[in-house]
């Protein structure tokens, strides 16, 4: 069987990657040391007659202090950034650790130092050892100095946001701006280019899980493909996020023929990539869900903050109006992948994960009660009818839960205000 690549599995392979710390540093230290071996390069050229004579003191003065310092700075940097990992984790949720880590600005300041670190000791070895002439001096000087420019202006930079890397504030932007971004991939593509999944039982040759983990990420363009070879039509059953069993059916795959014995699914069972955690960026309802943590967090008896829970209100409220924003360009009337049924996702699945803990942990604090009602009446008010049934289905379940959980009747009445201020039209999905 042919051995299928896609965009969509390059771009889940980059996005991994971006999330280990050692690839910009390892790409950083290779260009760097390129950099001492091509000014090499001038020596023998006509740019000796044409450039000033460098002292050979003071390059090997700069590449000495460049040394080092950058060691320093490389080490705090990096004990900096575990700390603001640490914070992560424990002041918001474990689940965002991911997007903390992928912080471009912390990564790009971390392997310009490590960068400049070997650069130094490379370029110092070199120069040491007569290796440059006198135009390969210069242009050493020259790279030496932008490298020690480009150095402090990434560290005054950098030095404003490692102080916020890691903080409550700065790991909710994280979460909602991936939460977005997901959104609205899934809105403009809510079947991933490929056909709605028909209301009726799918039928064909189930296909499970080989191993246990959470749906990461499903390259459309592999089954495609392999579809077309063998003639075959898919029916998806596993979005990304779904949790994967050996007896949870990842897909349907169906014949016109109906024999299907000889017919290799490896293809298909690999194009569903299985991890031990749930990822963002093919995953909307996991961003809703780590937000919501966020909020059930704040809200617990050990950290009482419930103006961080009614700022997360806001944010969800800014996400749902986003899901129900037009499209940049509507689904093909062609799908580009028209071998392959896959189920929409559910606005009611998306609503539990993002209010059923708000409302159950806030249920007993006036405020965020409040807040959640008036929160709910303005999705109802969307236009959008499966936003509006699940906003007035969870504002009766909050209402409910704060009758049980509020004592003063001043505060019961509050809530039941705001709660009056949208027509409940339906109580069950």
């Amino acid at each position: 069987m042919a051995s299928f690549v896609s965009i969509d599995r390059i771009r889940f392979i980059i996005n991994r990657l971006r999330e280990r710390l050692w690839v910009r540093p390892l790409v950083v230290c290779l260009l760097s040391i390129s950099a001492v071996f091509v000014a090499k390069l001038a020596d023998g050229t006509q740019l000796a007659q044409l450039l000033p004579a460098i002292a050979l003191d003071s390059i090997e003065t700069l590449l000495s202090v460049m040394a080092a310092s950058m060691l320093v700075i490389a080490t705090f940097s990096v004990s900096s950034m575990v700390s603001a990992y640490a914070s992560a984790g424990s002041t918001a949720t474990p689940r965002a650790f991911t997007l903390v880590v992928a912080d471009d600005a912390s990564q790009n300041a971390l392997s310009t130092f490590v960068g400049a670190f070997i650069f130094s000791i490379v370029a110092l070895t070199a120069v040491k050892n007569a290796y440059f002439d006198e135009a390969g001096l210069f242009i050493l000087f020259a790279l030496t100095v932008f490298i020690f420019g480009l150095v402090i202006v990434t560290f005054v930079g950098w030095v404003d946001g490692i102080a916020r890397l890691g903080r409550l504030g700065s790991t909710i932007e994280k979460v909602e701006k991936a939460t977005a971004d997901a959104l609205k991939r899934r809105r403009d593509a809510p079947t991933l280019h490929g056909i709605p999944k028909k209301k009726s039982q799918a039928v064909g040759q189930a296909l499970f899980a080989q191993s246990i983990g959470y749906v990461q990420h499903i390259d459309m363009t592999a089954i495609q493909s392999w579809a077309e070879e063998v003639d075959a039509r898919v029916v998806v059953e596993a979005l990304p996020g779904a949790f994967a069993t050996p007896d949870r059916i990842l897909a349907y795959v169906s014949t016109p023929s109906g024999d299907q014995s000889k017919i290799d699914y490896t293809c298909i069972v690999e194009s569903f990539q299985i991890g031990d955690h749930r990822l963002f960026e093919d995953d909307p309802r996991f961003g809703l869900v780590v937000l919501s943590e966020i909020a059930g967090r704040a809200l617990s008896p050990a950290v009482n903050d419930p103006g961080t829970a009614i700022n997360v209100i806001g944010k969800l409220i800014r996400l749902f109006v986003l899901w129900n924003e037009p499209t940049q360009g509507t689904e093909e009337k062609t799908p580009e992948y028209d071998r392959i049924e896959v189920p929409l996702i559910s606005v009611g699945d998306m609503f539990d994960d993002a209010f059923t803990a708000i409302a159950r942990d806030g249920a007993g604090v006036v405020e965020v009660s409040v807040r959640l009602q008036k929160a709910l009446r303005s999705l109802a008010l969307t236009g959008n009818a499966e936003i509006r049934d699940a906003a007035n289905y969870h504002g009766h379940l909050a209402l409910e839960r704060s009758r049980k959980a509020l004592d003063l009747k001043e505060d019961l009445a509050a809530v039941e205000a705001a709660a009056q201020l949208h027509v409940v039209t339906h109580f069950r999905r």
